[in-house]
């Protein structure tokens, strides 16, 4: 069977799409960049799509210094040090329960977990706020563990469950054969077959953890504990915004996001589709 050939004028038309919202993507990068590598009367006399007339890379040694970074980076990589590995190892398991143990409720307990990505964050803030305070557990990493597992639970159940499902039965009743317990066919066959999905899992997971704002604005005051995304707040002023160190912080505070990334983006496009095949 002869392989379809594609024209060569739809692959410039694809190509120059993909380009055109690569850069469409990149243009407020760009935009926080200029603003990061001005002076304060240089933004304040230019356009803020200008070009620096002098770069200021100083900015980013004070935004560094100024803003105490190396503390809410560092407690922010410590809340994803733990919260990453600890939700995926959750979801992992309830994934595997609902694709591998056969039980009556199954479907509908994925149902109840999906349940979970249908009610917005806002709308848990008091009961939440409720909860924390009559548990003590404001202002405690256990307390923001505690909430951001539970909410990243149904959209890693999501992603998991539909790549457990693609790995082939057979291969669990190979396993029972062998003597394999459930226990074992979870950490010796499914595991090891499903890392472009938790790898895929790693990214969303890191970046969606790194980048959470609300809640740890809100569970959070005490500023030895803050997070990155709640510290670069530190720029904000009573009567001014450094708003040139402030873009600056924000450049760094991306680097370890864009570092996973690409540690694991050949995972990326397996990891959501299903790579598996029976």
């Amino acid at each position: 069977m002869e392989e379809l050939r594609v024209h060569p004028a739809v692959n410039v038309l694809r190509y120059t799409f993909l380009i055109v919202l690569a850069l469409i993507f990149l243009i407020p990068v760009l935009f926080i960049a200029f603003t990061a590598l001005k002076s304060k009367s240089d933004l304040l006399t230019s356009p803020f799509y200008a070009l620096p007339k002098k770069f200021q890379w100083g900015n980013f040694l004070k935004a560094w210094d100024q803003g105490k970074m190396s503390m809410y980076m560092g407690n922010t990589a410590f809340i994803c040090l733990i919260k990453v590995p600890l939700g995926i190892l959750i979801e992992a398991l309830a994934a595997f329960a609902l694709t591998r143990l056969n039980f009556k409720w199954s479907n509908a307990m994925f149902a109840f977990f999906l349940v979970g990505m249908m009610i917005p964050i806002q709308a848990t803030l008091v009961p939440l706020n409720i909860f924390l305070n009559k548990t003590h557990l404001v202002n405690t990493y256990p307390g923001i563990f505690l909430i951001y597992v539970g909410f990243g639970i149904p959209f890693g159940i999501l992603i998991l469950r539909g790549f457990f499902r693609t790995i082939p039965k057979e291969i669990d009743e190979s396993a029972l054969i062998d003597g394999c317990s459930d226990l074992g066919k979870f950490l010796r066959i499914v595991l090891p077959l499903a890392m472009p999905a938790i790898a895929t899992l790693v990214i969303f997971d890191f970046m969606a953890t790194w980048n959470e704002f609300l809640l740890a604005q809100i569970f959070i005051t005490k500023d030895s504990m803050r997070t990155i995304t709640t510290g670069l707040l530190s720029f904000k002023g009573e009567h001014a915004t450094d708003y040139t160190l402030m873009n600056a912080g924000v450049l760094i505070s991306i680097i370890p996001t864009l570092a996973v990334y690409l540690m694991f983006q050949k995972y990326f496009v397996s990891g959501l589709a299903g790579s598996v095949k029976g």
